[in-house]
């Protein structure tokens, strides 16, 4: 996978938006995109640790009040196998307690369930599935 991603805070509207293209991911589904805790790529992706969750909620989907900070949602795949990344969100930050900068981006095999799948991981991790693609955020 290849992309570009732009990532902006607005003091204006409080928000960060992501935005950007990714290329080559699978077409067959949406794939969950999420911040995660810790500030490495090690291993494959898994030494980015869990979600970035400082107040310790549940996993939920990007519009619910209690979740983790990294919960972002889905991308989809469009055509041509590329992603348009275009997230805005009021709980990731620039800088200060919820800061995303350093910290890893995670694209997953498979679609978030924004923690109502009812399965067992629903609520840690909304069911996404494997690390297919990372990045750090600069």
């Amino acid at each position: 996978m290849k992309g570009v991603l732009t990532i902006t805070y607005s003091r204006d509207t409080q928000r960060t938006s992501f935005k950007g293209l990714v290329r080559y991911l699978s077409s067959s589904n949406a794939h969950g995109f999420h911040i995660h805790e810790k500030k490495s790529l090690a291993d494959g992706c898994r030494g980015a640790g869990g979600h970035f969750n400082p107040a310790g909620h549940p996993h939920a989907g990007p519009g619910a009040e209690a979740r983790h900070v990294g919960d972002l949602g889905n991308i989809a795949v469009g055509e041509q196998d590329v992603a348009e990344v275009a997230i805005e969100d009021h709980q990731a930050r620039l800088e200060g307690e919820h800061s995303v900068l350093g910290r890893p981006i995670i694209i997953h095999a498979g679609e978030d369930d924004l923690g109502l799948g009812g399965l067992s991981d629903s609520t840690a991790t909304g069911h996404a599935g494997a690390r297919v693609a990372c990045c750090l955020i600069e």
